[in-house]
């Protein structure tokens, strides 16, 4: 178990012996005349560690620890070794200014402990991480529940184990129960751990199953992941981002590091990026038929611009790069400008923002423009000039792609205001504005059928009148009875969670004629939203409305994700 079984009379005694340790080293280093130093508290940089080869450190008790431009830090337990100045001479014939210290072995021991990390000739440790299709097929036979993955992990043996099984076992774990992302999250107990299923955060380890990862072990977790993602071991009080790949016999996963300083340690999240997360049918993503016919026509248009809206982790990208596989034809030229490429689709070219080489969402659709590309996605205006070149795309020839950050399909004509896109240019510019949310499907397998209640009733049926035009909705008007989701059960396709899968929820502002004018009118955000009703836009609510009555998710869920229902 990853709790600590060692007494507390034990804990005393090693730490004892350590202290005695370093004071033994801290006299020899002043009777020499030579720097201590403590390693324990040093950070270990792997570059330097790898300046000596292993066997030859373990045999000499020697360590390269630390490495700024030529000078070196090295570690030394006996000085009177003949075999340093040897070593020290090597060193020093490269170039390097060697300037030495005293340590304890407790210091070395925890020097020699990150040999681990140092990449061998031919060696693929960093930047990618192998775990076999098989070991995933075999997790998902025997994990169905984050709690399974709890008392898998908590099975292995904390005192012997290494530290790339457990990222092994967790990575592998959290693509058996599809999360999306994992957090670690250290606290004054020790670090927690969490997953993100269905947009939802569940606990692996942490306050309500009492069990912690040590922080001595996480900062080896740390680490690793740090090397794995290119992230600089030394650097502890800065975020941090970067990525691996974990390489599966049949496709490559991306994971998304971000490192982050907090009060009890470095946070992790690690965003896992399972290619066959974005292979949703383009009619499975949610929409309506209704909603799928208007999409079908913007696309076949050869200009204009088509914004989805919503926040972080709504789906936008999925339903985005849905829209390029349905354009992708040899006769069209689609390319990307994004940040960063989260998934690769093949037959489309893709680049990616540079903050380092000033390569930015405006300087980069500049040049994409000269490329003669007929679909161009844009994967978020965030600015004036980005707002300005993209607007001018879809006005000159050129389907345009893009995500805002805006609460609802209206506020997407104000923030484009904000950017200083003037209302008419607007109009002109932008052909569909479509807003969505995620919410959790019901889990077939084991959710129950209920009765509509008295208030439940009342509401649909004000929703029912208001698009009583509607064709498609009459097959709605007798539904009477809805799921139930039932938590905590044995259910194994859901693990007792009761939902599995998400769905969106979407609303669909088409700019008419109508919209225009308002738009023009410089009229107020309800205004906008006001006639886009009158045009039959159905709002995100009432998409989760009929995707209740249609069996796909519950009340509770929509009103989760949109709030209460009126």
């Amino acid at each position: 178990m990853f709790s600590n079984n060692n007494t507390a009379v034990a804990e005393r005694l090693i730490r004892f012996n350590q202290e005695a340790e370093e004071r033994d080293a801290q006299r020899r280093a002043s009777k020499l005349k030579k720097p201590y130093l403590n390693l324990i508290k040093t950070p270990i940089e792997i570059e330097a560690l790898a300046l000596i080869p292993k066997a030859v450190a373990l045999e000499n008790r020697i360590a390269v620890v630390n490495l700024v431009n030529k000078d070196l830090i090295v570690a030394v337990f006996d000085l009177s070794n003949p075999k340093i100045e040897e070593e020290v001479k090597k060193i020093e014939s490269l170039g390097y200014r060697v300037q030495l210290f005293i340590v304890s072995e407790s210091s070395l021991r925890h020097a020699f402990s990150f040999y681990q990390y140092v990449v061998k000739k031919g060696d693929d440790i960093v930047g990618k991480v192998s775990i076999n299709a098989e070991d995933i097929e075999l997790l998902k036979k025997t994990i169905k529940t984050v709690a399974d993955l709890s008392k898998n992990l908590l099975a292995l043996n904390f005192n012997s184990l290494p530290v790339a099984k457990l990222v092994g076992s967790v990575l592998g774990g959290a693509m058996a129960l599809s999360a999306s992302d994992v957090h670690f999250e250290p606290t004054k107990d020790g670090v927690a751990v969490r997953l993100r299923i269905d947009g939802v955060l569940q606990e692996v380890f942490g306050v309500q199953t009492h069990e912690f990862i040590p922080s001595d072990f996480y900062k080896q977790i740390v680490s690793r992941i740090k090397l794995l993602a290119g992230l600089k071991l030394n650097i502890r009080d800065e975020a941090q981002d970067g990525r691996f790949t974990i390489g599966l016999k049949i496709h490559d996963v991306e994971v998304r590091v971000a490192v982050a300083p907090s009060e009890f340690g470095e946070v992790m999240v690690l965003r896992i990026l399972d290619p066959r997360a974005i292979q949703v049918g383009f009619s499975d993503l949610g929409f309506s038929d209704y909603d799928l016919k208007t999409i079908e026509q913007e696309l076949k248009k050869p200009n204009g611009m088509i914004l989805n809206t919503g926040p972080t982790g709504s789906g936008k990208t999925t339903t985005l790069y849905s829209f390029l596989r349905k354009v992708s034809t040899p006769e069209n030229k689609v390319i990307t400008i994004e940040d960063p490429i989260e998934y690769h689709l093949e037959g489309i070219e893709q680049t990616q923002v540079d903050g380092a080489a000033n390569y930015t969402f405006a300087l980069g659709l500049r040049s994409l423009m000269r490329q003669d590309p007929d679909v161009i996605l844009v994967g978020e205006i965030r600015d004036e000039d980005t707002a300005s070149i993209a607007v001018n795309a879809a006005l000159t020839g050129h389907l345009v792609l893009s995500t805002l950050h805006t609460n609802n399909a209206a506020g997407a004509i104000a923030r484009l205001v904000d950017l200083k896109v003037k209302e008419n240019i607007i109009t002109s510019a932008v052909n569909l504005v479509i807003a969505q949310r995620l919410v959790r499907k019901v889990c077939v397998k084991c959710a129950k059928k209920r009765e509509l209640n008295s208030d439940e009733k009342n509401k649909v049926a004000k929703f029912l009148q208001k698009f009583s035009g509607r064709e498609d909705l009459k097959k709605i008007k007798t539904v009477s009875a809805v799921y139930e989701v039932i938590k905590n059960n044995n259910c194994e396709a859901c693990g007792g969670v009761g939902y599995k899968g998400r769905v969106g929820l979407f609303e669909l502002m088409v700019i008419d004629d109508n919209i225009r004018k308002i738009v023009e009118s410089e009229a107020s955000l309800t205004d906008i939203e006001k006639i886009a009703v009158q045009n039959g836009m159905m709002k995100m609510q009432e998409d989760g409305i009929v995707k209740v009555l249609n069996g796909v998710t519950t009340f509770p869920e929509v009103e989760r994700v949109t709030g209460v229902i009126d």
